[in-house]
């Protein structure tokens, strides 16, 4: 196998350095990779040219299609990746996070795209800022797509999942990718970008792939591009020190493995539910992905009281583990994706038990009770799971500077949940924290004085484990990253990794400029009035300011009345004529609910049209009280419109239109402001 990469449209074969891959498991040759020594400029610019108008002429529920439409695409070829996935020394079930896992990363992004954003090009953000007195001059926040590509360079851990969860959240926002997996696992990569590229869902240019070394890239990036790094601390600084970095002030968010921790609480006994969810969970953490995980757990906290007992418990677990060849299903734990890792990791560890005692047997253990499966004399890169013990963590430093990247993890014994706080500082700010506690009091103090030090921190009891994803699972809706040793980086984290593609802008100017620019509704903003009811109206026949002003109504005593007896809501404000004289209103106030049913009933024109149903409200303020002989009056303005796409079985072609509604009352005051959501049928049927 001669692995490629995928350049400007082409897959070629680099002349530069030559790099041999071969089997995790039995070293067997797979194949060899020649890094590019040119091309890169070209790369860059074909991104640029060739794919980025397209993406940004979509709009981002059409390129959130397009992912979901690629999801599919990826899952029903999985079986072919898995069996290229057992290679780098994986398990099935390592595989599923790494193969499933960014795909259903995908199918995520493509749900977050659709609810929480517009069916737009651009993003509109937050409130609008008043920027004057009498709301002629307005403030938006907008973020269009960056006109450049995103570079993402990847660690070797998760030559799947590691490609997709960046490539999504950039192609949604509009941009190109060109993407570098880590060399040794790349051949896994390479085979499901040939799957992207062959299933034509994307435009031409939208991912490349670079497999080797990355040569000069760096010199042509340009101030629109952005650069992602996953892997080790040393080699990101490097690269984030690059001149053309720096020169031209282009984003870099890095992720670098760290020494997460977590933490036996001090209330936790040994016949407590949370100390055998503790033990599982380490036990599971040192041997997935044959702890090749940035999130893994590497330093094991429990009280000094509890040490002897977790120790015990940790080597019950583990000497029940079957390493081997991940192809059998007795297998629990893999191989280390090569021996240059094997390698590293014994150093690491040699250096870790110059302040530790190992207290877990060796490999030939396993080897000797017949736990291994197809293990042969120095072939592959196995490892037993080690377990070390460090009695003073306090006043070591090793164990919280040293990584070893595998089934590796350190004890450390500790006084005080004070002591415990400290050593979970000591790592210098770590991907992933947890702690297993049931005592909520313990919980809150911990948390609160180390998430400054941490990306994601988990509390684990009885109450959510069988439902908890565990301590080393990122999940697209929550932020992936850390402060310190981590990387100081971010991604994932829901629409916060989409809007990191792209430039956020600040909009200043008048409300009806600002509203045409947007396609968003702004208070103050030219509305406009038609003889034609706009709910007679199909959704594309609506235009953002479309408005409607009702005619007025004088709320009564017998509408109170009657609207107490239907909702049951006798509330004394509403009934009570002495307590209510008392109160902050001072009078005896119509119900807020019947305000805004009043208000339907003004607004709503009655005969069968292309308004199908009310979606929802948002936004409820209920400004002003209104009492017995107010008059209200509503205007309802078309604020939004979010085109729907039309699935199969779906019998309308639907969009859902967003309504400005603001009751007033007889002094010109508002008294209630919302938004109404209404699905609307798109166009007329013929």
């Amino acid at each position: 196998m001669n692995v490629k990469s995928y350049a400007s449209g082409e897959w070629v074969s680099g002349d530069g350095r030559k790099d041999t891959l071969s089997s995790a498991i039995n070293d067997e040759y797979i194949g060899e990779v020649n890094s590019l020594t040119s091309g890169f400029k070209e790369m860059l610019e074909y991104g640029r040219t060739k794919a980025g108008p397209i993406l940004r002429a979509l709009t981002i529920h059409d390129r959130a299609e397009k992912i979901k439409l690629l999801a599919k695409y990826l899952l029903e070829r999985k079986d072919d990746f898995y069996q290229i996935s057992y290679l780098t020394g994986a398990t099935k079930a390592d595989s599923w996070v790494d193969i499933e896992g960014g795909i259903g990363t995908m199918f995520n992004y493509t749900g977050i795209a659709k609810r929480e954003l517009n069916n737009d090009t651009f993003i509109v953000e937050g409130d609008v800022q008043p920027l004057s007195a009498n709301g002629t001059f307005i403030g938006q926040h907008i973020l269009t797509p960056k006109e450049g590509v995103s570079v993402h360079i990847n660690a070797f851990n998760f030559p799947v999942w590691g490609m997709l969860e960046k490539i999504t959240p950039s192609l949604i926002a509009g941009v190109p990718v060109i993407v570098k997996p880590g060399t040794v696992t790349c051949y896994l990569t390479e085979t499901v970008v040939k799957a992207i590229i062959e299933s034509k869902i994307l435009p031409e240019g939208s991912v490349q792939l670079i497999c080797g070394s990355v040569g000069d890239l760096f010199d042509h990036l340009q101030e629109q591009d952005t650069v992602t790094f996953t892997g080790s601390a040393t080699t990101g600084r490097m690269l984030k020190s690059h001149k053309t970095i720096i020169d031209k002030s282009i984003p870099f968010t890095m992720e670098a493995d760290s020494l997460n921790c977590s933490i036996l609480a001090a209330d936790v006994s040994v016949e407590d539910p949370e100390f055998d969810l503790y033990i599982k969970e380490v036990v599971r953490e040192m041997t997935s992905k044959a702890g090749q995980k940035c999130t893994a757990i590497r330093r094991v906290m429990v009280p000094e009281d509890m040490t002897t007992a977790v120790i015990e418990a940790l080597q019950n677990r583990l000497s029940k583990m079957v390493i081997g060849d991940p192809h059998q299903k007795e297998v629990r734990m893999g191989a280390l994706v090569g021996k240059a890792q094997r390698d590293d990791v014994n150093i690491a560890v040699n250096k870790l038990a110059e302040v530790s005692e190992i207290v877990s047997p060796d490999l030939s253990h396993y080897q000797k009770i017949g736990q291994t499966i197809g293990v042969s004399d120095n072939k592959g890169a196995f490892v037993a799971p080690t377990l070390l013990h460090c009695k003073d963590p306090l006043s070591q430093t090793i164990p919280h500077e040293v990584e070893a990247f595998g089934p590796v993890s350190t004890i450390m014994s500790y006084g005080t949940m004070d002591d415990a706080i400290e050593l979970a500082k000591m790592g210098k700010g770590s991907l992933a924290g947890s702690i297993f506690t049931h005592d909520n009091n313990i919980a809150r103090d911990f948390i609160l004085s180390t998430a400054s030090h941490h990306g994601r921190m988990l509390i684990i009891n009885r109450d959510c484990a069988a439902e908890s994803t565990g301590h080393g699972s990122p999940l697209a809706s929550l932020v992936h990253g850390g402060p310190g040793r981590a990387g100081g980086g971010e991604e994932l984290g829901g629409v916060r990794a989409i809007k990191h593609y792209m430039q956020r802008t600040a909009l200043q100017g008048s409300p009806t400029t600002i509203m045409a620019i947007t396609n968003k509704f702004m208070t103050g903003a030219d509305t406009v009035e038609d003889v034609i009811h706009p709910f007679r109206k199909y959704f594309n026949e609506l235009d953002i300011g479309d408005s409607l002003t009702t005619h007025r109504r004088t709320v009564t005593e017998a509408d109170i009345v009657n609207f107490g007896c239907v909702s049951g809501d006798h509330f004394y404000a509403h009934f009570d004529e002495i307590a209510a004289k008392d109160s902050f209103f001072e009078k005896r106030v119509a119900h807020g609910y019947f305000i805004i049913s009043a208000a339907a009933g003004m607004f709503v024109d009655p005969g069968v049209g292309p308004v199908i149903a009310n979606y929802g409200i948002d936004n409820l303020r209920f400004v002003e009280p209104v009492g017995i002989g107010d008059t209200i009056q509503v205007k309802i303005t078309v604020k939004r419109k979010v085109k729907k796409l039309k699935k199969p079985d779906d019998k309308f072609h639907t969009g859902i239109v967003v309504w400005d509604v603001i009751v007033k009352n007889q002094h010109d005051e508002p008294v209630a402001v919302y938004d109404i959501l209404t699905l609307v049928e798109q166009e007329k049927t013929l």
